[in-house]
């Protein structure tokens, strides 16, 4: 159960007028945009979509909105809200085959492809060429249409494992994945990417920033996919016994949906040109104490530990400094763990 009616509909509603908000000053920069954009149909591009219309509807900024989709349909079914909006369009194809050429447009997000666990373990050249091959459309595509920004989602995952002395990693790290590692291939598509990026803003003078995002929670966030916080909110929210299959000790921070919003629309409307920042909660906690905060809070039936391998490409740290993008672009994490953990919950019909 998600999506609509009472509690449900509140929390949405709030989280969109708290981006709207915080981005006051910003939204006007927008009037008359074209924007064209990949993975739209994304936790992460949803909730970039639900709040510029929100912001438009409020303004009417006269924004033309194009998202680049596989199934038209789908996308329909799964935002309803965005398919009203009258000033966004759908067009059905795939990123690889993206033509050059023909309509202009001011700005370009390109948050495609997802942090598909199941597609890096299995077939990690394949992720590996979409995220690379995939970047290098967008690249040409933008070019071609006259961009004058272009809005790169990388992810945190570039920095590779994150030695455990280094509590909160920075923009400045020289780390890096294992390149022998084929578990890597996401984070190293995601590298090559970044270095695109910044080959097209010197060769063709395309301006680019680039946003690391890290884990996150809220609403729109499927519950059944790898990420943890998802899951163990989904096992509590069913009285279930919450497992943790490893032993529990990588650290993790999740960023909440309203913080997240913001903080995107800033750099794509705020960020000096080739510039990178990360994009997460500073507030770390080891994946078992994520599980028993989360029961504590959602009334689960328990925690169990399982204690087995952790077969994931970081068993350690992954959390971000944030300092860079709060001191530079004067944002701020204003919804906590434990909060966030409950609107999510909230947002997916979970009753006190």
């Amino acid at each position: 159960m998600n999506g609509s009616g009472g509690e449900v509909g509140a929390i949405f509603e709030e989280d969109c007028s708290a981006i709207f908000d915080a981005l006051a000053e910003d939204w006007s920069t927008l009037a008359g945009a074209r924007i064209f954009m990949t993975g739209g149909t994304g936790f992460i591009g949803r909730w970039m979509l639900e709040a510029l219309r929100d912001a438009d509807q409020r303004l009417g900024l006269g924004c033309k909105v194009t998202v680049l989709t596989r199934n038209g349909a789908a996308f329909a079914k799964k935002a309803p809200t965005l398919t009203r909006y009258r000033g966004l369009s759908v067009i059905e194809g795939d990123i690889l085959n993206l033509p050059a050429g023909g309509e202009q447009y001011t700005h370009l997000i390109h948050a495609a492809t997802d942090a598909s666990a199941y597609l890096n373990e299995h077939d990690p050249r394949l992720m590996f060429d979409t995220v690379v091959a995939g970047t290098r459309k967008a690249l040409d595509f933008a070019v071609s249409a006259g961009v004058q920004r272009f809005f790169f989602l990388s992810s945190g995952a570039v920095y590779g494992p994150q030695p455990w002395e280094v509590t909160h990693v920075d923009e400045s790290f020289g780390g890096g994945p294992d390149p022998r590692d084929p578990r890597a291939a996401y984070a190293e598509g995601k590298r090559a990417a970044e270095m695109q990026c910044a080959i097209y803003h010197k060769q063709f003078g395309l301006d680019v920033v680039n946003a690391r995002i890290f884990a996150l929670l809220g609403p729109l966030l499927s519950l059944d996919i790898h990420f943890a916080a998802g899951n163990f909110i989904r096992d509590a929210m069913a009285k279930e016994t919450i497992r943790v299959a490893g032993a529990g000790t990588a650290e993790r921070s999740y960023l909440y949906a309203s913080d997240l919003t913001t903080w995107l629309w800033k750099i794509m409307l705020r960020a000096p040109s080739n510039s990178v920042y990360n994009v997460g909660s500073e507030e770390a906690v080891s994946i078992a104490n994520l599980a028993r905060r989360t029961c504590a809070l959602l009334g689960g039936a328990g925690v169990e530990i399982q204690g087995n391998p952790d077969a994931g490409w970081n068993p350690g740290r992954y959390v971000p400094s944030n300092s860079r993008i709060c001191s530079e672009l004067g944002v701020t994490a204003k919804v906590g763990l434990d909060e966030a953990i409950i609107r999510t919950a909230l947002w997916n019909g979970w009753t006190e």
